[in-house]
């Protein structure tokens, strides 16, 4: 949209300042033949010199709106670089941390593989061991004092 208005704005300026150089050179060429409108002639170059001067502000005025809107748009621009380089370091950080984390974890299984596989063995033998001694307790008639003694003759 501001593209639009300095366009026009420059349009406008560029018209201003053709007609302004249009009427100073009719005036001049009234004044220098010595017509009868010499005072008005005077008149018409005050008056385009006027608009030319009103041309050339605007025209400066319009510049620098143009300039200060040009840094603005780079100023958003870096700042937004800026804020997606961060975001993007931040991202490549975590994703590093994660994939260290995962890789620590699944060296410590390999190195310690052994040792693994040694507690799992010990682990399913010791509950075997377990489940046969509380099988084989369960499955002994119960007996008194005596037959104990006499280890079941009695």
């Amino acid at each position: 949209m501001t593209a639009e208005k300095d366009s026009k704005t420059s349009t406008r300026s560029k018209g201003r300042t053709t007609t302004a150089r249009r009427t100073a050179g009719a005036a001049a060429k009234t004044a220098r033949t010595g017509g009868d409108g010499a005072k008005a002639a005077a008149d018409e170059v005050k008056t385009a010199t006027r608009e030319a001067g009103n041309a050339a502000r605007d025209a400066k005025d319009a510049t620098a709106e143009g300039v200060n809107e040009a840094g603005g748009l780079t100023r958003r621009a870096g700042q937004a670089a800026v804020s997606g380089l961060r975001n993007g370091r931040e991202a490549v950080t975590t994703g590093v941390a994660r994939a260290g984390t995962a890789a620590a974890s699944a060296w410590t299984v390999i190195r310690l593989r052994k040792a693994i596989a040694t507690g799992a063995a010990v682990g399913v033998a010791s509950i075997a061991g377990v489940a046969f001694a509380t099988g084989r307790a369960t499955a002994k008639p119960r007996t008194g004092p005596l037959t104990r003694l006499a280890n079941g003759r009695i």
